[in-house]
Formats: C-alpha cells, structure tokens, sequence
C-alpha cells in the first residue's frame, strides 16, 4: 500500500504542474455599481485570461462562469472560518453548494481558497485558531464529495507570513510566532497534493517604507541588488518569492507548487500609485514570468493571479485609499493602460462591450457659492464618507484640482453612486447639476453606469440623499 500512496502522490503532483501555467486574474466585486458578471466573464475571456480567482462563491458570479472554460479559486471569506472550523456539518454543506453544485453546472473550479491573508499581522491573531481547522474541514468535506482529486484546498497567505533576518532569501523562515502553525499548514497541504497560495506586493513595501528603494519594486534591474551567495537578486519578487522556497525547504518542503495569489499595482490613491508605475510594474512582472524559468530557486513557470481585474469602490480604506484603485481595468471596464499579457493578437487589453451609462450630467459646486460657507465642510464630509474621493489628495490623479474642484468631485462622486437623484445633487443648495464635463488632465469626474446592482441603488440613492439632509440641519 506504501508504494501505491507514494505512486498516487507523485501522480496527483504531476497533474497539479502540468495544470498550472497562464495568467490569471483576481475578480473582487465590492463596488457599488458591478459590471454585469456575464460582462465580465467575456471581458477575462476575450483578453486570454485562463484562470479567475474569486473571494467569495456569488451565485451571480458563479453562474457566469459555467461551461466558460476559465479555471476557477473560489475563495471563503474570514467571517466563514470559525464556522467551518466547528462543524464539519457546515464544511459539507458548504462544498455541496458552492463546490459540487456548480462543478455539475458546468464551472470548473480547480481550488477553494480557505481565508484570505487571515495571518496578516493587522488582525492580531483573529483567526490563528479557526483557519487550519477550517482548512482540514473543507478538504474532508471534499473527500466526501469525491472531489479531492478534482478540487485542491489552500490558504492565500500574504508575505508577511515568512522573513529574513538578513534580507538574504536563504535566510528566510516562517515567522516566529506562527512557525509551528505554518508547518502544520505546509504539511497538510504537501500530504494532500495542494498548493501553497501568496500574495505578493512591491507596492506595499515601497508604501510602507520611505527608504525602500523605489527601482529595487520592478523588474529591469537595481542598484539595490541583494547578494546571496551566488545569486545576485535585482528584483524584490524573486527575492520574496525565493525566501519562501528557503522557508519551505529548510523545513523539509522543498518542492510544494507555489501559487502567487495577488500581485499587481494600484494606480491611484497614493503618490507612488499612478498608471505610469502600475504600468511598468504590470508588464515587467508579465515580461519576466513569460519566459517560464521562474526564480533562482524555484525554475518554471509562475503560477500567478494579477491584483486586479477591476476597481472597487466600495473596499476598506483602512489600510489606505489605493485600495480601490487596483484594478488594470476602470469601473466601467476600460484599461487604464496598454498590458500586454501575450494571450491576444493585438497584444493590448481589449475593453468591456455594451457598457451603458447614466446621463451625461455632472453634480458640482454651484458658482455662486462661497467657499466661507459653514455649511460647505460638513456637505464635504458627508459626501467622501458617503461615496468614493480617494482620487483626491497629495499627488494623486486629481491632486491638482482646487478647492472649487475637490468640492465638486466630492459631491458628484456622490451623486453618480446615488443613480443620478435629484435629491442627490442638492447638499443644502450648495450644488448643481451641468451637462458640461468638469474632469481636467488626468482628473476623470466619473459617470455611473446602468449596473446589475442599480436596481438595489435605485432606492439607497433617495435614503442617503434623505440623511443628508437631515445630517446638514445639524450644522
């Protein structure tokens, strides 16, 4: 039986390598105003994408997918774990609904993501107890549906889940106060032939650190190389990349199948995050996995997921305002740059069809307005807390705009989250509607489009607007 489980496990690796390979894409959908999923699913088709990885199993979402042909992750959001954790009731319930049930509908999920980044140091430990448990009920509950040969588990992981002391990535091990929970991980996922999934990002080491030297993030040498030994690093992603293989190895993994799970630039929200940057970022990281050699200590193809396919406007901006400002395409489904990912003829990124849009009509500061009144500040306020101006700030898209100007954004990003109400556009008569666009250089003042979820808008315009007014009687 022994040779037969060791056939079986070098078969089942086998199967996991050849599968892997192409480029995918990380579909999130916290925005206000979703492109239609079957928008979508042809929009990833049509420019190549081979493989989707999603956050949660939507019904909308999954139902677009069958019989497309895109390999799918699905994901299992953090709120889920304790859940799953506790009842292996719920696990296969779970997996009949969101695993079977659509594979026998024709989508061809390839991967359950258990969590996401659930070790990430900002969460103080919320979910230490509850993902690995989650992560062993899931592959039961697959086991029981028959599906563990088909269906692999992992649990994307970010980066900061393994460190170097020295910078040198054959110094890297998992990080101290999770080590033992880490190697559990790894060794559930290499006994049962699954993959480890991270995600990677320059973006955030160059956000986080003034000193982290900005050419070291990209992928056409440095002048910050990181020597060690024989190798000589030019780039952060292999060096992350290899310190994780370092990790792995020294602990008796050296050859579990890496999934990158997230890597990409934003393109707003931050001075270093801009279309210029996210551009050269995006192409050298594709220019650099296209060759197939991998990384000093990991050769072949890179299994990787971009970061990500569209921008959401609804995603927490604690960790800050670039996080709505990710995506290779715009809300409304149209690159923001030229990528050219090698899987179309034209080598560009093709945009989203039949793409409708509210009224050509804009909600700005009246003229006669003075920017003295009392009533302006709180109207600002509301209206950023209530929509999206992370577009404004120090050195950002719409950073050159005057004071008039970031009043106008903030109350017509309002406006067009709100369907275009009336009531939206008043702010205490401060505001009024143009048919003349205000946007300016690279400063875009959106149009909403007609979405799935206007339905669901059409309604919350009017409740906002009503609060709104109600707010601005308290100033």
């Amino acid at each position: 039986m022994g040779r037969i489980s060791l056939a079986f496990g070098v078969l089942s690796w086998i199967c996991l390598l050849v599968s892997v390979g192409g480029i995918g894409a990380n579909w999130g959908t916290q925005a206000s105003h979703p492109l239609s999923p079957t928008t979508v699913v042809q929009m990833l088709k049509e420019n190549g994408f081979q493989k989707v990885k999603l956050f949660d199993a939507e019904e909308g979402t999954m139902s677009a997918l069958r019989k497309s042909g895109l390999e799918v992750m699905v994901g299992i959001p953090n709120d889920m774990l304790a859940m799953l954790a506790t009842s292996m009731k719920a696990a296969n319930n779970w997996v009949s609904k969101n695993v079977s049930a659509y594979i026998n509908d024709g989508v061809n999920i390839r991967y359950v993501a258990v969590g996401n980044e659930p070790f990430l140091q900002t969460y103080n430990g919320s979910f230490l107890q509850t993902t690995f448990p989650a992560l062993q009920n899931i592959q039961g509950a697959l086991i029981k549906a028959g599906l563990s040969n088909q269906v692999k588990v992992t649990t994307p992981q970010n980066a900061d889940v393994y460190a170097s002391p020295s910078g040198r990535p054959s110094d890297g091990d998992f990080r101290s106060d999770i080590r033992d929970l880490m190697l559990a991980i790894v060794k559930f996922l290499n006994d049962n032939a699954a993959p480890f999934t991270v995600n990677i990002y320059p973006f955030i080491s160059l956000y986080s650190d003034p000193n982290f030297p900005v050419d070291y993030a990209f992928f056409e040498g440095s002048s910050s190389a990181v020597v060690d030994g024989s190798v000589t690093y030019s780039n952060m992603f292999d060096a992350n990349l290899d310190t994780l293989v370092w990790a792995m190895k020294k602990n008796g993994f050296p050859n579990l199948p890496i999934i990158v799970g997230e890597i990409g630039w934003p393109t707003d929200g931050d001075m270093n995050a801009n279309v210029q940057y996210a551009q050269k970022f995006n192409q050298g990281f594709m220019n650099h996995i296209s060759s197939g050699q991998g990384t000093p200590m990991r050769a072949g193809p890179i299994d990787a997921y971009l970061f990500s396919l569209i921008d959401e406007d609804q995603k927490s901006i604690q960790p800050g305002n670039f996080e709505r400002h990710w995506g290779i395409y715009t809300y409304d489904g149209w690159p923001k740059y030229q990528l050219n990912l090698g899987t179309t003829k034209t080598g560009t990124l093709l945009r989203a069809k039949n793409i409708q849009y509210l009224d050509k009509k804009w909600c700005v500061l009246k003229p006669s307005v003075n920017l003295d009144n009392s009533k302006v500040a709180p109207s600002i306020s509301y209206a950023c807390a209530n929509a999206d101006c992370t577009s404004l700030g120090y050195k950002t898209s719409c950073g050159d705009l005057d004071a008039r100007g970031n009043i106008s954004y903030a109350f017509n990003s309002f406006y067009q989250k709100n369907d275009q109400d009336d009531v939206a556009c008043g702010f205490e008569n401060l505001a009024t509607t143009t048919n003349k666009d205000p946007s300016t250089g690279t400063c875009r003042f959106g149009i909403m489009i007609i979405a799935d979820s206007g339905i669901r808008y059409q309604g919350a315009g009017l409740i906002l607007s009503v609060l709104l007014s109600l707010f601005l009687t308290l100033f």
